[in-house]
């Protein structure tokens, strides 16, 4: 049984151990934060010239907004591909998509040296109005992350508006609610198709950044086709979060998974990763470096974990028989997000080489800035999820009962 309507999930924000844990916390990023923009970078980093972006790039944007890729994977399914029984998953996934988003936008500006000027990016390099460099490839990733952030609050504007609709005393705002609603009948075509047009381009371009460090690039990574490579593994990572967020909400707040979307899912996983895997070896191939994957000590190593992490998911959802099992799906789409997450970890620093005396760990500090990051994240998601209508389907004691009396 399941019910596909949305309602939110109801009760009080800060209600156990780990959200009074996870809100003191942030209390305490808030402060590291204050003393990372009082301070400058250097104090709080183990950036260099060498190395001018770390954890904070390589984690909290590349692999943050792959992560964050649901929207536009369950998106091209339901709009591009008509799959119209997973748009049940829709909202859940946009709001993932929106937080990682807005949360990577944040990082970029935490990273930023020069932070305060970065507010003119958007504004056309003001006041020389309009004056970008249209070769950059940061340039392009920069305007995109920022758009498509914008985008999927947009996208998410009914579940708002709906809320207010719905409970508002104001008048006012149930007027301003029911013509959004109107708005969105006739606009949201539109919308979605910037809401797969944007992403398309700058996940593509991610991998594109790392061209430009030609020779510093080991030849593993160091390929035309990683644009090509970042775009299809964030799809599937998009589809792995998918179904990790499904479970994880569903146990979390009670509700009834969505198994039967979810199963059915997998199946697109399995397509991405054989593709991603047909792909990486033609390459390396085609290309003649076809030793190198055996010669290159440590960085052969991590290239063959990548490559199992990819491969042992698929060879788990590839039998029908396989795929009807949960648990199975659950346990593959961790396994994804660790090979997409290695891919692009290795892609901007373990493969990176600027030269010798040059080398790179994240200091503590820059670890708690990241948690902070997630941390509010999570926090920003449960509070949405409690106040808005996001997830679908009845409370699980509410099927049980149901299912009882029957």
């Amino acid at each position: 049984m399941s019910d596909h309507s949305v309602e939110p999930v109801g009760g009080p924000i800060i209600f156990n151990r780990f959200t009074r844990f996870l809100a003191m916390f942030l209390g305490l990023w808030i402060l590291i934060l204050a003393y990372r923009f009082a301070t400058g970078i250097g104090t709080v980093s183990g950036l260099t010239d060498g190395y001018p972006w770390g954890i904070w790039i390589a984690f909290d944007v590349v692999t943050g907004t792959a992560l964050a890729c649901g929207g536009y994977a369950i998106a091209i399914l339901c709009y591009i591909l008509n799959k119209g029984k997973y748009h049940p998953l829709v909202r859940p996934a946009i709001l993932t998509s929106a937080l990682g988003y807005s949360m990577a936008a944040l990082a970029i500006i935490i990273d930023v040296g020069r932070w305060w000027g970065i507010w003119r990016i958007p504004l056309g390099g003001f006041p020389d109005m309009g004056h970008y460099n249209w070769n950059s490839a940061l340039l392009e990733v920069a305007l995109c992350v920022m758009a498509y952030a914008g985008v999927l609050w947009i996208e998410l504007g009914p579940a708002f508006l709906e809320k207010w609709k719905a409970t508002s005393k104001s008048p006012g705002l149930i007027k301003f609610a029911g013509a959004g609603l109107k708005f969105y009948d006739k606009a949201l075509i539109w919308i979605i198709a910037l809401g797969v047009l944007l992403p398309t381009m700058h996940q593509s371009s991610l991998g594109s950044l790392m061209l430009l460090g030609g020779h510093k690039l080991h030849p593993l990574w160091n390929t035309g086709w990683i644009p090509l490579l970042f775009l299809i593994s964030c799809i599937g990572m998009g589809y792995a979060v998918v179904v990790w967020e499904s479970a994880v909400s569903s146990r979390v707040f009670n509700r009834q998974r969505e198994d039967s979307m979810l199963i059915s899912l997998s199946g697109a996983m399995v397509i991405v990763l054989g593709l991603f895997l047909l792909l990486r070896f033609a390459d390396i191939i085609i290309s003649g470096k076809f030793g190198l994957m055996f010669s290159s000590g440590m960085l052969s190593v991590m290239f063959w974990i990548e490559m199992a992490l990819v491969a042992i998911p698929m060879l788990m959802l590839i039998r029908a028989r396989d795929r009807a099992k949960f648990i199975t799906i659950f346990r593959a789409s961790m396994l994804i997000m660790l090979a997409g997450a290695l891919y692009r970890f290795d892609a901007y620093i373990v493969a990176f080489n600027p030269g010798k005396n040059w080398s790179y760990f994240p200091t503590t500090l820059e670890l708690l800035i990241t948690f902070g990051v997630i941390g509010l994240e999570i926090f920003l998601y449960i509070f949405i999820v409690k106040r808005y209508p996001i997830l679908s389907g009845t409370r699980a004691t509410q099927v049980r009962e149901i299912e009882g009396r029957a």
